[in-house]
């Protein structure tokens, strides 16, 4: 496989699935802070902080309302990261991929971004922010049935499972580290309260809820949810789950040591948390090391396999 294919398919997953997180994350803000109690003030400018795009906004918005943080965060097209930005990142790679993926694809993709660019303002308005998201979100997850059941097992698929699982794992530390940060900013006596909607909120974000209450089988608190959402095996948005699918994939390619070995040392530590006092400085140390990490094997993946070579392919 030529080296820009390669590489095109595994930004048209990493944009795919950023598409989707940041739908995800939009929605379930939302219904935080409508189940928050009255007295504990949240900002959605904590969307911005999540995402590191502070620079940006700050250059683009003078106000930090719910409005200019969902417009930067859905629609903004200076705002690289943006859903939109991201959906015709992938529409692109994908015009330029056509004919290594489903032939599908390219008219879902087009469906997609024809239906975000028509009703972006039913996601920027409140009223129906809702049906908007979802309706993203189910898109984005009908691409990748499409993958997962009409796709060969080839170079080509493996790059998209490296994309996608390093951009969820990417986007999972940033939720828990949010999670904590809210958690340490708010007052004592509040972290309770903040913590029970919080940490729901959290698995909700990653549909992973039911999971939990299925295999953790107690009540939900910030070190449990926190080490389910890091450690389960079995769980497809778990840190653990996604480091081990990465790892997977760049075995089956040529030149895969580095990358290996890497994602296996992450995935095989066990960062531990007894109880909800865990979840302090060190630990939101740890999450920056994490993300440090996955910047690091996507530099690795990027000079492993996409710097040209003379006589590119496989």
């Amino acid at each position: 496989m030529l080296s820009r294919v390669a590489e095109r398919l595994y930004w048209s997953a990493r944009y795919l699935e950023r598409v989707e997180n940041i739908a995800r994350l939009v929605s379930v803000y939302d219904d935080l802070l409508f189940d928050l109690p009255k007295d504990i003030e949240v900002s959605w400018y904590n969307l911005i902080e999540i995402l590191s795009g502070e620079e940006l906004f700050e250059q683009r918005y003078k106000v930090k309302d719910e409005r200019n943080v969902v417009k930067f965060l859905l629609a903004d097209d200076t705002n690289a990261n943006s859903m939109l930005s991201s959906l015709k990142m992938v529409r692109e790679n994908i015009r330029t991929t056509r004919d290594v993926v489903p032939k599908e694809t390219w008219e879902l993709i087009n469906e997609l971004d024809l239906y975000a660019q028509k009703n972006i303002k039913q996601g920027i308005n409140r009223s129906e922010r809702h049906l908007f998201l979802n309706t993203i979100i189910e898109g984005c997850q009908k691409i990748i049935g499409l993958f997962a059941g009409a796709m060969s097992r080839d170079s080509g698929w493996h790059f998209l499972i490296m994309g996608r699982y390093l951009e969820r794992a990417d986007m999972g530390t940033r939720i828990l580290d949010a999670a904590v940060s809210l958690m340490l900013q708010s007052e004592p006596e509040a972290r309770i309260q903040l913590g029970q909607v919080t940490w729901s909120k959290v698995l909700k974000s990653q549909s992973a809820y039911f999971d939990y209450r299925r295999t953790v089988r107690t009540s939900i608190n910030g070190a449990k949810a926190a080490t389910f959402l890091m450690n389960d095996p079995c769980f497809p948005r778990s840190l653990d789950y996604c480091f081990g699918q990465i790892s997977e994939a760049a075995k089956k390619l040529p030149r895969a040591a580095l990358i290996v070995t890497q994602a296996n040392k992450i995935f095989e530590f066990k960062y531990p948390l007894l109880s909800s006092e865990d979840l302090n400085e060190d630990f939101h140390n740890h999450l920056n090391e994490l993300q440090i990490a996955i910047i690091e094997i996507n530099h690795k993946i990027t000079e492993n396999w996409f710097q040209f070579r003379q006589g590119d392919a496989e």
